[in-house]
């Protein structure tokens, strides 16, 4: 009995590969967990789709994917001068984001991260003229500008990117690559066409991985299935029920990843009701789950467990037998799964 990660593989790899087809040059990122896939499945994916680059997020996973990867490894993470060493390969590049840390790295493969919009880190446009000197000391592969998600001030991604080219070139620095992150596809070529000498390397996770809702599914396996009548005690703090129902022990706890909710950045005024209402229903105990049941989501008996949830199903709703699977609405990018099957 587990939490399953169902995939329709020929439909995720065929959406892997209109991805790669509307962005030439695309270099897979493999992050975190894996985009819920796990590091070796997205590295033989990467392997599959015949990619020279596979992008990671810290020099730690870098260690880990350099046996299941035997392309270049790109370092997302910024070099930072004190880091605690990692043994890497030659074949790994390190990103960096300051002339000092340029200059800690001789010798090294490197790509420069420009300070762009998002105003995380990156080089300024005041540090140039000594990034033209720092550079001779490494092996320069590239620039890179990752940019935001969203833009409500209406401003243009490809007028930001084009900026940041014509500042690299007056400062006659190399243009040979590029690495861009959150550029749409026609963008990108927008972009080629006005720098044909340089090469544009989209850096894509979630849209390659996770771009096709419809090709994943997350599925808890039914433990138990128990009768409460209102007024009954159950779970870890004895809480009563609320009405006549059963409760529903389903795979897929606090390890997996369920309960686990990242803040979310809210426009308007329905998302923001909304969510002082789940706040509101939060405070007396009602949190909704993500498990699925008759067409509904269904709501936690109590917080999660570690490996197991208890869901609560009124009087009116048959349960699910033993053995069933009740579909979960998870992110992946949270959440650990116990099996995954290829279907």
């Amino acid at each position: 009995m587990a939490l399953t990660l169902y995939v329709d593989t020929a439909r995720w790899r065929a959406h892997q590969h209109s991805v790669l087809e509307a962005f030439p040059g695309l270099v897979p990122v493999c992050k975190g967990n894996g985009y819920g896939f796990g590091h070796e499945r997205l590295a033989e994916e990467a392997v599959r789709m015949g990619a020279d680059v596979l992008a990671v997020g810290t020099t730690y996973e870098a260690a880990r994917m350099k046996d299941w990867f035997g392309g270049d490894l790109l370092v997302l993470t910024p070099y930072r001068l004190g880091e605690e060493p990692v043994p890497l390969p030659d074949r790994a590049i390190r990103s960096v984001s300051s002339v000092e840390g340029v200059r800690g790295l001789v010798g090294a493969r490197v790509v420069v991260e420009v300070m762009s919009s998002m105003k995380r880190h990156g080089v300024s446009e005041e540090d140039l003229d000594k990034l033209h000197a720092a550079i001779e000391d490494v092996r320069l592969e590239g620039f890179a500008i990752h940019l935001p998600l969203d833009r409500t001030d209406g401003s243009d991604a490809v007028e930001e990117v084009f900026q940041w080219m014509e500042r690299l070139r007056a400062a006659r620095l190399p243009l040979h690559t590029m690495f861009v992150s959150h550029l749409k596809a026609d963008e990108q070529a927008r972009l080629q066409q006005q720098f044909p000498q340089t090469r544009f390397r989209a850096r894509i996770g979630t849209r390659l991985w996770l771009g096709d809702h419809e090709a994943t599914e997350y599925r808890g396996a039914v433990l138990d299935v128990t009768r409460v009548a209102k007024g009954d005690r159950y779970g870890y703090r004895q809480q009563r029920a609320t009405g006549d129902g059963h409760l529903v022990v389903v795979a897929g706890g606090t390890s997996h990843g369920v309960g686990l909710e990242a803040p979310k950045a809210m426009h308007g005024v329905m998302p923001r009701a909304k969510g002082v209402a789940r706040a509101g229903l939060a405070t007396v105990n009602r949190n909704l789950s993500p498990f699925v049941w008759a067409g509904k989501q269904r709501w936690f008996a109590e917080p999660p467990h570690m490996q197991v949830s208890i869901l609560f199903l009124p009087a009116d709703v048959a349960p699910p037998a033993v053995g069933d699977e009740l579909v979960a609405h998870l992110r992946h990018t949270t959440t650990q799964y116990d099996r995954l099957v290829d279907r």
